[in-house]
């Protein structure tokens, strides 16, 4: 069996048969032409590097359908992503005696145990000022059936709800909230939060653009302008937008005489309006090792860092200058100690991106962090934006419609595709046993993890087509 990734966070377990009938499927309604190869069944028992092999084979086939505009927005592939997750899956069989833990690579195999039933339930969404949120959903509705019923709730209208989006977090024991990404079209909101069995994980509204000036569309709606004003002031109080003494008292002058959109306009003009902030995490720049604070806004990644003689220094990365990106995961070469669980001490996610730092001078820059893919996911859709601004078309049509009961992806999403192999990192990074793209949402791995080396290859890299040939006269 393997295990299908959303962004890093296991999705559902499924056996390679299911993923040959998917493939079935699509190429019934399809074709041979569209949908890409398969990896063919096998009359023996796989050897471990033909486990490996195989594994790999999938994880391309299922990345390459979620890339194509066609295949990837079909009621057949997100069907059957959605099914699968309510499906619960536990242990089968193990070996007399053995003392591994609940993922053996040598003995552990999954069973379906329990089938989740459509049924109606309650669910809490929290808004930025901590107001719950309760909305009766089906187990089996999807993330853009969650969104319109808050939306719903809220009287929120139509034509803003794409403004918005729903994120998986954590709530940090200060009361503020580490994104864990962002929901998949494809998922069902319930079940992703029920089964992480962790209260601690809450689903969030929040804005899902970057440009403050699509605030106005906002703040035109009496529910917009609450919501955009509840998320304004719970980054003021959580720090993440900057604020000194005087724009505090002018601010709180605001708040008494309930002036939400004074208050707003005021905090659009001060440092880091509008950006998301991350957990403390490594990065190698300006030398290995340094701990840091990442901020994505502005079309830009903020770097907070902390060097070996505890000196802070500030910059930034503009997404223009980003040649291309990539994420990976990493299991290093030592299973660490006896009795550790695979799959939590062992996987380290990186994002690493390509950086014009002077006129020729092109560099990487590596973050090491938990929420590397969410990070990635900001990149990608400041680009987006940019893109359709660039194109001269409106944010409005950047939001998924339904289409006849089928989810239909944006132009602009449909049109980002991936260059050519572009130049790997400097070779002389420490080796990693294991290197796994991440760059899609979907990704899939074997329940055994493996310890062969393997090279990043071309679809490891997302080119930016935002990327700009800046020379040394705009530094």
């Amino acid at each position: 069996a393997y295990n299908i990734h959303v962004n890093g966070v296991l999705h559902c377990r499924v056996r390679y048969s299911q993923l040959l009938g998917l493939h079935e499927q699509l190429r019934k309604e399809y074709g041979t032409n569209v949908v890409p190869a398969f990896p063919p069944k096998k009359i023996f028992t796989l050897t471990p590097a033909e486990v490996e092999q195989r594994r790999e084979q999938l994880e391309k086939y299922m990345q390459a359908v979620r890339q194509d505009p066609m295949l990837g927005g079909s009621e057949t592939f997100n069907s059957f992503l959605r099914k699968a997750q309510q499906v619960r899956m536990g242990p089968g069989p193990r070996l007399s005696g053995c003392t591994k833990g609940p993922v053996c690579q040598s003995c552990f195999s999954l069973q379906e145990t329990q089938q989740i039933p459509t049924e109606e339930v309650v669910l809490e969404v929290l808004l930025s000022n901590g107001q719950k949120v309760k909305v009766t959903i089906l187990t089996s509705d999807q993330t853009e059936d969650v969104l319109e019923a808050v939306a719903s709730k809220l009287d929120l209208p139509d034509d803003l709800v794409g403004y918005f989006s729903l994120f998986l977090v954590r709530e940090t024991k200060d009361g503020a909230f580490s994104f864990v990404r962002k929901l998949q079209e494809f998922e069902l909101p319930y079940v992703s939060v029920t089964s992480l069995h962790n209260p601690e994980f809450r689903i969030i509204l929040r804005k899902s653009y970057w440009d403050s000036a699509y605030d106005d569309d906002v703040m035109e709606h009496r529910v917009g302008l609450n919501l955009l004003y509840a998320q304004t002031v719970s980054d003021i109080e959580h720090g993440w937008i900057v604020v000194n003494k005087e724009q505090h008292r002018q601010l709180k002058s605001l708040q008494e005489k309930v002036s939400k959109k004074e208050f707003i306009r005021l905090a659009q003009t001060l440092k880091y309006y509008g950006y998301l902030k991350f957990d403390p995490c490594i990065t190698d720049f300006p030398e290995k090792g340094c701990h840091v604070v990442v901020s994505a806004g502005n079309n830009e990644l903020n770097f907070q860092v902390r060097l070996p003689n505890e000196q802070i220094k500030e910059g930034s990365f503009k997404v223009t200058r980003m040649r291309c990106w990539r994420v990976t995961s990493s299991v290093p070469m030592s299973n660490g100690p006896s009795g550790s669980s695979p799959g939590k001490s062992e996987v380290k996610l990186e994002l690493a991106f390509e950086y014009l730092m002077s006129k020729d001078r092109l560099q990487w820059v590596t973050i090491t962090s938990p929420q590397a893919i969410m990070l990635s996911i900001c990149l990608q859709s400041m680009v987006d934006e940019l893109m359709v601004k660039k194109s001269g078309g409106s944010i409005r049509k950047m939001f998924r419609r339904r289409v006849n009961g089928a989810l239909r992806r944006s132009d602009s999403q449909q049109a980002v595709k991936s260059p050519p192999l572009l130049d790997s990192p400097d070779a002389s990074r420490e080796p990693m046993a294991k290197l796994s793209s991440k760059l899609t949402s979907v990704s899939l791995r074997g329940i055994s993890h493996s310890s062969s080396a393997n090279d990043v290859g071309a679809n490891d890299f997302h080119g930016n087509y935002a990327f700009e040939g800046i020379g040394d006269e705009d530094l």
